[in-house]
């Protein structure tokens, strides 16, 4: 099977992406066919061995439309960038010559409708076209003034016509046809007038002065262009994300070669070359710093608000912005394999993927031409049968005709799918497909992965117990590091790291020996220590008993205890664990409150999963999980009847992520490209989860109501159009009215779209905060809040930590004390807890705790 995409020319409306995906489905080998109205683009995934790129190109060229291979883009970022700027370029060429037409349409219109109208209202008109004697000369005026409005949208007629001889109607075929119909019956009227004239039959004349409909035929190809025009506007904003997205690469990098600094375009850059980054300049590739530090704005990309640090050893990412530090980095993805130009490229093919509730519109859309022209000639028939004149019949059927619209039909799933999927990349999270973020509003259990879903991934000190009278906390921690020095295993870093945070002053470590999985033995400043689980030392000969309670209590907790002895008796107790992600918490809530139910897998034993799901407020924890057997739990809850989510890595979840609804894949950072996720989450954070579904949720209601307003529309106008009402009430629409109603309906249909826009991004407690009165909110803001920070080493340190916190919405101000590693932040309006201590990790410290005051 072979994918290909194709630019396809002469699409004006939901029929013809019918038509397109119609004709080329019947293609022999096509398995998958999707066309984007928006993009005007065809996505064909078919059989090389049945049918070829010209079959496809020859099926689409039969029905009156244009086809050809899309632009084929290089292996370089640049050359994307170029395909999209080519396309932005072509869809403003277009609206450019659209609002040409449409100025030269109303300028020569307003004088027609002068004429037309002119005599109805009183107003002067020149004498040569006033008076019965001059009654030809008026018809002729009109007919030489409405011809170039003809000739200045002519498109209409040659698209119209065109499809209409394939057999395959689209909008245009109603408009020409319609406008078409009138001007005809104008030129015949013309020609009745000059018979009576010659005839001297006034009355013949006069009848037919009045029944000219040169400018009724103008109104509705000016009006449809205006239609046009506004909805091309409206249409070119939905892509703002990825223009975006697409002018954040920089031109031009500066690379090592030959011992010198060379400046070249960021698309000449190749793997392995060395990149300068200055402060202020953009980074044109993804790869590895080498040399140097900064801290980098990634927002752009991850959604992060506060620069991240980089070090020696740390990836940096395309597009990223580099706030101060000058580094170096070997770059490791170049072109098409940045972050950057994947993240436009799913965002793209979301944007122009189908979803599941398109299929009602194409089918719909299908039908709905040919439809009409067959109500608009029944109009025409039934009136004429009711005794009614020819030209009461044809005001009827052209109203049919220009009224009804598949555009608004058309236009309501891809918009709101493009505006919805751009604005999710703003916030990091990246939908693979338009059916995907369809399919997330379904969602009613959320199964998350435990470690580095909920947890950081990363183990860290949570107790520290000392047994001897003579240790403080601080000092037993210091002792315990300098065993632990030497040993590689995770909880022995997490000891360490822990004693540098609070600037602990570290004695060498002698004679150190280390059994795998038991502990280790080392001298601290002459005295022999032991440090490992209560097995280890016991057989040691140490008495754990003084140190049972401790071990019961953390055991229970879900910790893993360290246990320490100096002088062959236990000295202390120091508890590590994979610490819950500040959100984590929150988020589950959130989805809690949504409605959605959530089930942790995890390998721990179950005492540990209860107590990280009683921490944490999931419904339900299964333990002892292996990554094999995630797939098979995946599988039970859609046994149960459930539409199922699974949240994890991306890496050892495959299997579950694949099996699962919706596999999203959290905490990917660069590696965005996993095959088995339908959504990847660029930032480690639960809330992105609660962001997508609410997006979701927002997106498909935004769709209901176009489709609902677009099919309520036609089923209301057509009837009316047709004159239902006239025997009734006298109520009857004029070809004008109608094509404007028709205008105006794609318009609020795109408009209605990029509501969209202002969607907001779940911010922590927003659902309790939307359920509380406004009196119990202002009770519950607390104006000053102190966090505990570890980490901070010097007056560096402090000024981080304080700049990271003042850039918190809401914060007026932060004071930070070195001495006591403590923030304390003033606000000015409800800050979530989550804010604040994101904003001191995204900063590289560790907050501890939070109090309010």
């Amino acid at each position: 099977m072979k994918t290909e995409k194709f630019d396809i020319a002469g699409m004006t409306c939901a029929s013809c992406q019918a038509n397109v995906t119609r004709c080329v489905q019947k293609q022999p080998g096509v398995r998958e066919v999707n066309v984007s109205l928006l993009a005007n683009q065809m996505t064909v995934t078919y059989d090389e061995a049945a049918s070829g790129e010209s079959d496809l190109i020859r099926a689409v060229e039969n029905i009156g439309y244009g086809a050809a291979p899309a632009g084929q883009t290089t292996r370089q970022e640049g050359g994307f960038r170029q395909e999209w700027r080519q396309r932005t370029q072509r869809a403003e060429d277009e609206r450019e010559s659209m609002k040409k037409r449409l100025t030269a349409s109303i300028v020569l219109l307003v004088p027609l409708m002068y004429l037309a109208m002119g005599g109805m209202w009183g107003w002067p008109l020149p004498g040569f076209l006033t008076g019965m004697a001059n009654t030809l000369s008026f018809a002729l005026t009109q007919l030489i003034i409405a011809v170039p409005i003809v000739f200045i949208n002519r498109r209409f007629f040659e698209s119209g016509f065109k499809a209409l001889i394939k057999r395959a109607p689209n909008m245009d075929s109603l408009v020409a046809v319609g406008a078409g119909a009138s001007l005809a019956y104008g030129i015949f009227a013309l020609y009745r007038m000059s018979a009576g004239l010659g005839a001297g039959d006034m009355e013949l004349v006069h009848r037919y002065a009045h029944s000219l409909y040169f400018e009724s035929g103008a109104m509705v190809l000016t009006l449809v262009t205006v239609g046009k025009y506004l909805e091309a506007r409206s249409k070119s904003r939905t892509s703002g994300a990825l223009d975006k997205l697409v002018s954040l690469a920089p031109k031009t990098a500066t690379v090592v070669r030959g011992g010198a600094e060379t400046r070249i375009p960021s698309e000449q850059v190749v793997s392995g070359d060395i990149v300068v980054i200055r402060p202020g300049e953009s980074i044109p590739v993804d790869g590895v710093v080498t040399q140097g530090g900064g801290f980098v704005d990634q927002s752009a990309i991850t959604g992060e608000s506060i620069p991240v640090e980089k070090k020696v050893g740390d990836e940096v990412i395309s597009a990223t912005l580099n706030r101060n530090g000058s580094f170096r980095f070997r770059a490791s993805r170049v072109g098409e394999d940045t972050t950057l130009a994947q993240i436009i490229r799913l965002v793209d093919d979301a944007g122009n993927s189908k979803a599941p509730i398109a299929r009602l519109a194409d089918r719909v859309s299908g039908v709905f031409v040919p439809a009409v022209i067959g109500i608009a000639l029944i109009t025409l028939a039934a009136w004429l049968l009711a005794a009614q004149d020819f030209e009461f019949a044809l005001n009827c059927a052209v109203s049919v005709l220009v009224i009804s619209c598949p555009c608004a039909l058309g236009l309501a799933t891809p918009v709101a799918i493009m505006v919805g999927t751009g604005k999710a990349a703003e916030y990091g999270i990246l939908v693979k497909s338009a059916q995907s973020l369809e399919n997330l509003h379904t969602i009613d259990t959320v199964a998350l992965d435990k470690t580095g879903t909920i947890t950081s991934g990363r183990p860290a000190v949570t107790d520290i117990e000392p047994l001897a009278g003579d240790l403080t906390p601080d000092e037993l921690l210091r002792s315990a590091a300098a065993v632990e020095t030497g040993s590689e295993h995770p909880l022995a870093e997490a000891v360490v790291e822990r004693a540098k945070a609070k600037s602990l002053s570290i004695p060498p470590a002698e004679d150190f020996t280390a059994e795998a999985g038991r502990g280790v033995r080392a001298t601290i400043e002459g005295a022999p220590w032991l440090a490992g689980n209560e097995a280890y030392l016991t057989e040691s000969g140490v008495d754990a008993a003084p140190a049972s309670a401790a071990l019961e209590r953390f055991a229970r907790e879900g910790k893993t205890p360290l246990l320490f002895a100096r002088e062959g008796k236990a000295v202390g107790v120091i508890a590590v664990a994979d610490t819950v992600r500040p959100d984590s918490a929150r988020a589950i809530r959130a989805l809690d409150e949504m409605g959605i139910r959530t089930v942790m897998l995890t390998g721990d034993n179950p005492v540990t999963a209860e107590a990280i799901r009683a921490q944490v407020g999931i419904s339900r924890a299964v333990s002892g999980v292996l990554p094999a057997d995630k797939e098979a739990c995946v599988r039970s809850l859609q046994r149960e009847g459930h539409r199922v989510a699974m949240v994890g890595d991306g890496i050892n979840d495959a299997p579950a992520l694949t099996r699962a609804d919706i596999g999203v894949a959290i905490g990917a950072g660069t590696d965005i490209a996993i095959d088995s996720a339908d959504v990847v989450l660029m930032k480690s954070s639960l809330m992105d989860v609660v962001t997508a579904i609410r997006l979701s949720r927002a997106v498909i209601k935004n769709i209901h109501q176009d489709l609902f307003w677009a099919f309520f529309y036609n089923v209301l106008g057509i009837p009316i159009a047709a004159g239902v009402l006239y025997p009734a009430l006298g109520l009857l629409l004029s070809p004008m009215i109608g094509s404007a109603a028709m205008s105006l309906s794609s318009v609020c249909v795109v408009t209605n779209a990029l509501r969209l826009r202002s969607f907001k991004q779940a911010q922590p407690g927003f659902v309790q905060l939307a359920e509380q009165t406004e009196e119990q909110i202002k009770e519950d803001i607390t104006m000053k809040k102190t966090l505990e920070v570890e980490g901070m080493m010097c007056a560096h340190c402090q000024a981080h930590v304080q700049k990271a916190l003042e850039a918190v919405d809401g914060v007026a101000s932060a004071s930070v004390d070195l001495e006591t590693k403590t923030a304390t932040v003033t606000l000015k309006k409800e800050v979530p807890d989550e804010a604040l201590t994101e904003a001191v990790t995204a900063a590289g410290y560790t907050p501890v705790g939070i109090r309010q005051k």
